[in-house]
C-alpha cells in the first residue's frame, strides 16, 4: 500500500461544508456571512502523550477531542480538520480502527476532514481544526473582571489517576482502572457547553494542563487574580471509590494535587458575572453539561486557594510543561 493509498483507503469522505475538500494542494473553506474562522493545532506524541499500548480507536478519538476542546473554549462550531500523521510502518488493522475512532468523534460534531499529510516516523499525530463563531462573539482568556464567578464543567482527576496507575505509581482496582483511562484517552470536548456560553461567559479556557495553571492564563490574559475554595473544588474529583478505596494513602494535598495539576480533563474553566448566574445554569442544561461554581474574581493578583471557611489554605499547584526539567 502507497501513501496515497493509505489516505484514500482511510482518510477521505466527500466534504459537504468545505468548498474543497481532500485531493488538492489547499482545501477550501468560505466562512459563512458574519462568522470568523477559529483556528487550533494540536500534536500527539507516543511516549509523551499517549501509551505505546493505548488503543488505537481511543487514540483516534482523542487527537480530535483535545483540538475540539480549543473550540470549545472558544464558543466555537465545528467546521473541519486537517490531519498530519507520521507512521513506522503502514499497518492496516491499526489504521482501519484509528480511522473508525477519528470518524466516530467528527461525525458527531459534523466536522470534516478536508487535507493533511502523511510520511514514515515515529507515531506522530496532528490536527489542525477550523471552527466559527459569530464575529465579536469569540469566548477569549483576556474577558474575566473583578467579581466575575469562575465555574468548571464536569469533573476532573480521572486522567491523573490513570496515568499514575499507568506509571506504576500507584495500584489501581481493574474496573476503577478501566473506568480512568476511559477519562484519559477518550475524553469529551464541550463543545456544546462552548457555544451556549457565547455572550454569557466573560472568558474562557479548556483545562488541558492542569486547572492551577490554566486558571492562570485567564489570570495574567485579564490583569486579574482569583480566589477559589478547595472544599468545593475537591469535590471535582470524580475517582471517589478509589479514594475510599485507599484513603489511608490518598490524603487532601494528594486530592487536591489531582484537581489542580492533573490535566487531561479537557473540561471547561470560565467566568460570568454573578448577574448571569441564571443564564450558567440555563447554559448547563442546553448543553447537558454539568457546571461547579469554585471561586471569585479578584483585583489582587495570583490565584488563592481558601478552605469552606474562608482561611487561607497553603498549597502550591504547578501544570504539566513539556520541557520542564
Amino acid at each position: 500500500m502507497t501513501e496515497f493509498d493509505l489516505i484514500a483507503r482511510y482518510f477521505i469522505r466527500p466534504a459537504k461544508r468545505a468548498a474543497l475538500g481532500v485531493g488538492d494542494d489547499c482545501a477550501l473553506i468560505n466562512p459563512a456571512p458574519g462568522m470568523q474562522l477559529a483556528i487550533s493545532s494540536d500534536m500527539l506524541v507516543e511516549g509523551r502523550h499517549f501509551f505505546h499500548d493505548v488503543s488505537p480507536y481511543s487514540l483516534g478519538h482523542k487527537a480530535l477531542a483535545v483540538n475540539l476542546s480549543d473550540l470549545a473554549a472558544c464558543g466555537a462550531t465545528p467546521v473541519a480538520f486537517t490531519l498530519a500523521l507520521a507512521l513506522p510502518s503502514i499497518d492496516e488493522v491499526w489504521l482501519q480502527e484509528f480511522s473508525r475512532g477519528l470518524w466516530a468523534l467528527a461525525g458527531v460534531h459534523g466536522c470534516e476532514l478536508i487535507g493533511g499529510d502523511t510520511t514514515q516516523g515515529p507515531l506522530n499525530i496532528c490536527i489542525t481544526v477550523f471552527g466559527e463563531v459569530p464575529r465579536g462573539r469569540a469566548l477569549l482568556r483576556s474577558g474575566a473582571r473583578v467579581g466575575d464567578d469562575i465555574y468548571v464543567s464536569g469533573k476532573l482527576g480521572d486522567a491523573r489517576l490513570a496515568l499514575e496507575a499507568l506509571q506504576g505509581k500507584i495500584e489501581l482496582p481493574a474496573d476503577l482502572l478501566a473506568a480512568a483511562r476511559q477519562r484519559l484517552e477518550q475524553p469529551t470536548p464541550r463543545v456544546a457547553l462552548g457555544m451556549a456560553l457565547r455572550g454569557i461567559a466573560t472568558s474562557a479556557i479548556d483545562i488541558s494542563d492542569g486547572l492551577a495553571g490554566d486558571l492562570g492564563h485567564i489570570l495574567k490574559a485579564s490583569g486579574v487574580g482569583a480566589r477559589v475554595d478547595t472544599e468545593v473544588t475537591i469535590n471535582l474529583i470524580a475517582a471517589r471509590a478509589y479514594i475510599n478505596w485507599a484513603t489511608a494513602t490518598f490524603d487532601t494535598q494528594k486530592q487536591l494535587e489531582m484537581v489542580f495539576s492533573g490535566g487531561d480533563d479537557y473540561e471547561l474553566a470560565f467566568t460570568a458575572p454573578p448577574t448571569a448566574r441564571g443564564a450558567v445554569q440555563d447554559a448547563s442544561s442546553i448543553s447537558q453539561t454539568h457546571v461547579t461554581r469554585i471561586g471569585v474574581i479578584e483585583s489582587q493578583p495570583g490565584l488563592r486557594m481558601v478552605d469552606g471557611h474562608g482561611q487561607p489554605v497553603d498549597m502550591q499547584f504547578a501544570s504539566f510543561d513539556h520541557f520542564a526539567a
